[in-house]
């Protein structure tokens, strides 16, 4: 109950009607002075000066400044008011500066192009490039004439040049501009001048069959390359032999967009994806995948590859549609193209051959546009779209591919929470079957968590779109196949929309039975609120699962308690989390050393790191008396953090590497959890390193053959007593370690959760 004193009407100030009287008095004059000023004939007169210097504020500035200065002079006052405005101005440089110093370092932004003129080497700097014997990579760089674009382009190579050994091959195409005699000058460059002109498209097939790389990079003269250009697409092409070809990103010299991969409709027309956006690295834009082609200004495939294939097709000759029709052709070996977002490429579009497809090389492209589609129509029908239609699918050559999307209240943080990596699961799971995902984090935040998720092939729907979650759906809803909506509120919010907009099958994957885990917690506490929580977490709950196709939780327990709660769903039992399979046998642990890992945001782990500190282990040390104990996790609570003292560590946030150690260094895991629902992940996590387990039944919950591998009791004395067993007995510590990993060997590998997922969605 708050004092009175914190109450606006407080009772103890005077209240004096006589002052505000005054007050309401003197109000009334000052207006009615402003009114007489305002209608006057000098305040009409100077209308028009006033409304002038309205909309110019700084002639308006500097004519204020000036009649002060001049009141100031004639007034005597001007040497003391300059004094006073230095000092100012020397306040404010120096809280600025302090500012600075004591400023968080600014957040990690990504790469924007800036002006050519200050992202170039300078001019008069000679180019020199590098001779390596056995270069891994040519760069070969197709020219007629205009050999002053030609150098910025290598100069910019020679600023961000390659990791790898590389040669740069220039192939003139016999222009007779006597200003090639620069190149020849350029210390390390391979020139290659013809004496009859063959045309871009046969002029580059020469090249390459000079190139001494096993990698081709066609880039075109009138580009410059970006730090990582060369790195990204050849870390790309050596990561997934399954990648034919790989090709940067587009950006005009003044920033803009000009593509991020390419779409051919099914007319043979092509479209670059994102042309012409101000922010040319929104989420839609920023991770690799699939395309159906990659403009030839920057492509890269390796050199065999290029051979078997004949290289670019002389039918396409002089120039135009050679790259698109390449692409198909990589794609009909059995390989993919993708688009690779980490390589960008500044293209000053049309220096080559102009932007007149009425005149010169440029009407080509209208004749070999139909050579494309004559060749290629049955492809075009059977796998791709009507033009400007299903942007979703096209972007991505999806075209026959299930889409999906995935919608979880923020990028999953799988190094932070156990929700994160069962999610993680779910999405490798169907990025390795193929499918299509989309992710739509609730908060619409990007952090440094996005990228991991892009670097997989999955499109983060977050801020940098400014369409809300309606609109995103109507402009996209035709193009999903299924719809996976995670967690009872953010169901409750978007659920609706979902269904007013889109015939895709809805999945709804709660990961825990929410309200369960409320009544477990309100039983442990007492807490009425809590309680209450659940009993309207309950209805929500259970108002959800009919409206679903399919209902997935990670334990049969869950399955069955759905199915009793409401006969009308359809609930499934996923395998929970997924582990490569490691059957190797863990040395025996020397030490003392137990460990709880959890993240401390999560009310369950909290309340099971205060009874494991304050009740089981004296019982522990009464027996073990070295013994240690790390609770390991993120946001541990102030009270989480008074546990620490010499014989037990709070580490919060660890990385994963820190987390390795962690199990790779201690004696036994513990999880001594009181209520909490679902299956836990930190349980199959110490499994699957080997490490021996004593959990509770609210920890075991889920897991079938649990009993084989770990000990599980439910009072402080059991667990305290299957702890220091585990400490004591070596025998019994190497039964456990083996069993925990055959156990999560057999029935948790990312196969077996595949095969559960999919049939569940089916």
């Amino acid at each position: 109950m708050s004092s009175s004193s914190d109450s606006p009407s407080d009772s103890s100030v005077p209240y004096d009607e006589t002052e505000n009287d005054a007050l309401r008095q003197e109000i009334e004059k000052l207006r009615r002075d402003v009114l007489s000023y305002e209608t006057s004939t000098f305040w009409r007169l100077t209308w028009p000066a006033r409304k002038a210097l309205e909309r110019t504020p700084k002639v308006a500035r500097v004519l204020r400044l000036s009649t002060k200065s001049c009141w100031w002079l004639a007034t005597g006052q001007f040497p003391t008011r300059f004094r006073m405005y230095r000092q100012k101005q020397r306040e404010l440089r120096e809280d600025a500066a302090q500012e600075e110093r004591h400023a968080p370092p600014p957040a990690s932004l990504p790469h924007v192009p800036v002006p050519l003129a200050v992202e170039r080497v300078d001019e008069q700097t000679p180019v020199r490039l590098p001779r390596y014997a056995y270069p891994v990579l040519s760069i070969i760089i197709p020219s007629y004439g205009q050999v002053p674009v030609t150098l910025r382009c290598l100069r910019s190579i020679m600023r961000y040049p390659p990791a790898c050994p590389y040669e740069v091959i220039v192939a003139e195409d016999a222009s007779s501009d006597p200003a090639v005699a620069a190149l020849r000058a350029v210390e390390g460059l391979v020139l290659i001048e013809r004496t009859d002109n063959l045309g871009f498209l046969k002029n580059c097939n020469a090249a390459a069959e000079e190139a001494a790389g096993t990698y081709l990079h066609f880039l075109n003269n009138d580009t410059e390359v970006l730090s990582g250009t060369f790195d990204a697409l050849l870390a790309c092409l050596q990561s997934d032999a399954g990648i034919g070809m790989v090709g940067s990103k587009l950006l005009y010299p003044d920033g803009k967009l000009q593509e991020a991969g390419g779409i051919v409709w099914n007319d043979a027309s092509g479209w670059n994806f994102g042309r012409n956006d101000a922010h040319p690295h929104r989420a839609a834009y920023s991770y690799p995948r699939e395309v159906d082609y990659i403009s030839g200004a920057s492509i890269m495939l390796r050199r065999d590859l290029f051979e078997s294939l004949e290289g670019f097709d002389e039918a396409f000759a002089p120039a135009y549609y050679e790259d698109t029709d390449l692409a198909f052709r990589v794609r009909a070996s059995g390989r993919r193209v993708v688009f690779e977002p980490a390589s960008e490429v500044i293209h000053h579009e049309g220096v080559s051959h102009g932007t007149d497809e009425g005149s010169g090389v440029k009407a080509y492209q209208a004749r070999n546009r139909a050579l494309m589609l004559e060749r290629w129509r049955d492809v075009l029908v059977a796998e791709h779209f009507p033009p400007a239609t299903h942007f979703l699918r096209a972007a991505s050559h999806a075209h026959g591919r299930q889409t999906i999307l995935i919608i979880d209240h923020y990028v999953p943080e799988p190094d932070r929470d156990a929700g994160s990596r069962a999610t993680m699961c779910v999405i490798h799971a169907l990025l390795a079957a193929g499918w299509l995902v989309k992710f739509w984090p609730e908060n619409r935040q990007r952090n440094s968590y996005s990228s991991l998720l892009e670097r997989l092939g999955v499109e983060t729907v977050d801020g940098t779109d400014a369409r809300t979650f309606p609109e995103w759906m109507a402009d996209n809803s035709g193009d999903l196949d299924h719809v996976m909506i995670m967690r009872p509120t953010i169901a409750r919010a978007l659920l609706p929309d979902v269904m007013r907009t889109t015939e895709a099958r809805r999945s709804y994957y709660g990961h825990d039975i929410h309200f369960l885990r409320l009544e477990r917690e309100a039983e442990v506490t007492g807490d009425v609120r809590i309680h209450q929580d659940a009993v309207t977490m309950r209805e929500l709950e259970t108002a959800l699962w009919p409206q679903f196709h399919s209902v997935l939780y990670l334990s049969r327990y869950e399955v069955d308690l759905v199915r009793e709660l409401v006969p009308t769903a359809r609930p499934h039992a996923l395998v929970p989390f997924c582990f490569t399979p490691d059957r190797s046998e863990r040395p025996i642990a020397a030490g003392t050393t137990i460990l709880f890992v959890g993240g401390f945001g999560h009310p369950p782990n909290v309340d099971a790191a205060l009874w494991l500190v304050r009740e089981i282990m004296p019982k522990v040390r009464a027996r073990v008396p070295d013994v240690k104990l790390v609770l390991a996790g993120s946001k541990p609570a102030a009270e989480v953090r008074d546990l620490a003292c010499p014989d037990v560590t709070v580490t919060g946030f660890v990385s994963n590497e820190e987390l390795e150690h962690l199990y790779a260094s201690a004696r036994v895991a513990v999880v001594p959890l009181r209520f909490g629902a679902g299956v836990k992940n930190k349980v199959l996590e110490a499994l699957h390193h080997g490490l021996p387990l004593v959990t509770t039944s609210i920890g075991a919950e889920g897991i079938t053959g649990l009993e084989s591998a770990a000990s599980v009791a439910d009072a402080a004395e059991g667990l305290a007593e299957a702890l220091v067993a585990l400490l004591k007995d070596d025998v019994l510590w190497r039964m456990r370690s083996d069993a925990g990993k055959a156990l999560l060997a057999e029935g948790y590998s990312p196969e077996r959760f595949s095969e559960v997922l999919l049939d569940a969605l089916r």
